[in-house]
């Protein structure tokens, strides 16, 4: 790195010569693969989860929360807990699930193939492979309802990350505030805030204005810009002035008053020994 009017210009060839500094210093690494040899421990469930409460973790919740509330025994589940801030995302026994070393991760037992017990990770494919398997929360056939429900689910897919790895961390986790980051990254959020706002003025649901139309879509985008909305993320609110996005607001608090949901946002989670 060299250094021209305290301006920073980048090097040549990038090298991790110094701790980044900000909240997850600590565990950040240019490499993956596993730190230490940890197993996992596996429940009697048929659903083995190992997660953490926040909202990539809470997305899995819900839906694993709203099976339940249709009394979907096959849809049982054991909930542990991968704390990320001690790099537990890191033990031999996590990343043979998920290579990523990002939560959550899922492993669904109650296959019977010779290939055994199949593992997933990445929220989005957890949450379709559920819904697709108990044909709850996601429309199978082809057409209009499936294509607006895996339109919104790729939409969060590609948009949380601006808000999360970009907002959140410029604006509340990085060692020193800086200004064009954050208001990059804040112009980003509210243009996205602004195009759910715009999309539920006219929907109950991402998908429609039936209760019928409640689906993943939903539990995958609230989980972010939901809890956003209301006040959950960041410390943020009066910054993002979210109370100006009626329209979000309404479908945000409907949406928490959920059973499932109100579960799935306090789940306890098992530490693992």
């Amino acid at each position: 790195m060299s250094q021209d009017n305290n301006k920073y210009v980048p090097p040549k060839v990038w090298t991790q010569d110094k701790d980044n500094g900000g909240k997850f210093a600590s565990i950040n690494s240019p490499t993956s693969g596993a730190r230490y040899d940890k197993e996992l421990p596996v429940g009697d469930a048929p659903l083995q989860l190992y997660s953490l409460n926040t909202p990539n973790g809470v997305k899995v919740n819900i839906l694993l929360e709203e099976l339940a509330e249709l009394g979907i025994d096959g849809a049982a589940y054991d909930a542990y807990k991968i704390d990320i801030s001690k790099g537990e995302q890191f033990g031999s026994g996590f990343v043979e699930i998920n290579p990523n070393s990002k939560i959550p991760a899922l492993v669904d037992h109650s296959t019977d193939t010779t290939e055994g017990p199949i593992a997933l990770f990445e929220s989005g494919a957890i949450l379709m492979y559920l819904a697709e398997k108990f044909d709850k929360f996601l429309p199978l056939a082809t057409g209009k309802a499936r294509a607006d429900c895996l339109s919104w689910i790729m939409w969060q897919m590609g948009s949380a990350p601006f808000l999360g790895g970009g907002f959140g961390h410029f604006y509340a986790y990085a060692p020193e505030p800086l200004e064009y980051p954050i208001n990059r990254y804040t112009m980003e959020t509210k243009r996205q805030l602004d195009v759910l706002d715009t999309h539920l003025k006219d929907n109950e649901y991402l998908c429609g204005n039936d209760e019928s139309d409640y689906n993943i879509a939903d539990m995958i985008v609230w989980s972010w810009y939901g809890q956003l909305a209301l006040g959950k993320l960041y410390d943020a609110e009066e910054f993002l002035q979210v109370e100006d996005y009626k329209h979000l607001q309404r479908w945000a608090k409907k949406i928490a008053e959920r059973p499932a949901v109100k579960r799935a946002v306090a789940l306890e989670l098992k530490p693992i020994d």
